[in-house]
């Protein structure tokens, strides 16, 4: 658990106390222990390691590096719309980000933000008229490659069923469940 200060950390510990370990990324239960004004998850954690890492092959597109900032990014976050964008977090990386253009336009893209302990939190956002064609997995391959080559822990944080399964076919490991929450 992280929190904003002290006085939070207290209160939210001696609350959650109360629950079950099933019931801490329970968005309902949490909301009956503590004033709870918006959540993010539940989400599958899951991680991938040299040995269990299986990259995928890229034989019908190329996947190309930009820097994390590059405004074509942007152009693919506003065309997958806030809510995508937003789960993505693509807006965060520190890696270069690892993209498949068409017609010149970026329709898929993957990252990760370094967060502490060497981990590599990944982030994957495709437009949505290219989802359903591998393009998540081609793009999340080349930085999960990226992040272990840089020996770090690659972390795949996921909601949505399809990123559960990108993330199983590349090896990844379903080990934890994050629920955040603002409190009121």
């Amino acid at each position: 658990m992280t929190a904003p200060s002290e006085g939070a950390a207290v209160m939210v510990r001696d609350a959650l106390g109360m629950l079950s370990a099933e019931a801490v990324t329970d968005a309902d239960a949490v909301r009956e222990v503590l004033p709870v004004a918006r959540v993010l998850g539940p989400a599958t954690l899951a991680y991938a390691s040299a040995d269990g890492f299986r990259p995928a092959v890229a034989s019908s597109v190329t996947v190309e590096q930009l820097p994390g900032e590059h405004p074509d990014l942007r152009d693919l976050e506003k065309s997958a719309g806030e809510e995508d964008a937003g789960e993505a977090g693509l807006w965060e990386i520190t890696s270069p980000a690892f993209v498949v253009r068409e017609n010149g336009q970026v329709v898929a893209a993957a990252g990760y933000r370094c967060w502490p302990s060497r981990t590599a939190h990944i982030s994957v956002l495709t437009a949505p008229g290219w989802r359903e064609r591998g393009l998540a997995r081609v793009t999340g391959s080349a930085t999960t490659a990226h992040a272990l080559a840089a020996g770090l822990l690659p972390q795949w944080r996921a909601r949505v069923p399809a990123s559960r399964r990108v993330a199983a076919a590349l090896g990844f490991r379903e080990l934890g469940v994050q629920l955040s929450i603002e409190l009121a």
